[in-house]
């Protein structure tokens, strides 16, 4: 499946947002039965997110965020043929492969093929980020993210505006996608729903840290996210005649126009960009 952009969070207790979040423009949705949905609520959400599942919007991937003690019940009411795969909160080895086989089990009820719904692990503890390169191979798992809140919450850091104490945090969690052979990690959600300056500033700065999408807890965060993580029309450009040069040159290292030179690590780089020029389309 192609990677998502953006990846929008919808309260699974709101079947008034659930109904309209298609239309917000993002390429992927999670319904939450987690954080955003009280503790007495659970019940009702896991309902909604089923009746909502039962006829699902076509125009982009839906996954839902799952609570991680609830697995049986959470999947039991949302697992079947729309759905794409489940967001494992505080994902650590041991709970996706308890998400594992609790998934093959709804496969072979469903009567689907092995392997059909996918993981979106999702780190937010200690143990998860140390056990980063191990989560991110675990079986089923198709993206990786991180979660800063409770992160940071359990190292007892106190980032500052920029968020700078927790660059280490993200490239051990870019260098576990590399390592593991992923796509890029998604980015941390932007709690800042009114500054859409503050939301690209801090997205352009996770896309030069390596990450390739993120979610969003607003839909107004959704076309920023999009916009950043989709290559101008110049990257495009510049990036397949760059190609074109190093195909004609026999796949050798060239000058470009500019006098730089150019190898199989930039002409991957140019790969990259053009694999990112087009948005998600459902699996």
């Amino acid at each position: 499946m192609r990677s998502p952009r953006s990846w929008l969070y919808v309260p699974g207790d709101r079947p008034d947002r659930l109904a309209g979040a298609a239309n917000r423009g993002s390429d992927a949705l999670i319904a939450d039965l987690e954080d955003a949905v009280a503790l007495d609520a659970k019940d009702a959400a896991r309902q909604a997110v089923g009746r909502w599942l039962a006829d699902p919007p076509p125009q982009c991937q839906v996954w839902v965020r799952i609570n991680a003690d609830r697995i049986d019940d959470d999947l039991a009411a949302v697992a079947g043929p729309a759905l794409t795969g489940i967001v494992v909160p505080k994902a650590e080895p041991a709970s996706l492969r308890e998400a594992d086989a609790v998934l093959t089990e709804h496969e072979r009820r469903l009567g689907q093929a092995p392997g059909t719904f996918a993981v979106f692990a999702l780190i937010e503890t200690a143990r998860g980020l140390l056990d980063a390169t191990a989560v991110a191979a675990s079986p089923r798992v198709r993206h990786v993210g991180i979660g800063e809140a409770d992160l940071a919450g359990e190292l007892r850091l106190r980032p500052g505006p920029d968020r700078a104490e927790l660059l280490p945090l993200r490239l051990q969690v870019v260098v576990a996608c590399a390592a593991a052979g992923l796509g890029a990690p998604t980015g941390p959600t932007s709690t800042d729903v009114r500054d859409m300056d503050g939301v690209r500033r801090s997205t352009e700065g996770l896309s030069r840290l390596g990450f390739r999408s993120r979610t969003a807890i607003h839909p107004d965060q959704v076309a920023v996210v999009n916009e950043v993580f989709t290559p101008t029309p110049d990257e495009v450009a510049e990036a397949r005649a760059l190609l074109e040069q190093f195909e004609a040159a026999g796949g050798g290292a060239i000058a470009d126009e500019r006098g730089r030179m150019v190898d199989a690590a930039i002409v991957r780089t140019a790969r990259e960009v053009l694999g990112r020029a087009e948005p998600a389309r459902p699996a």
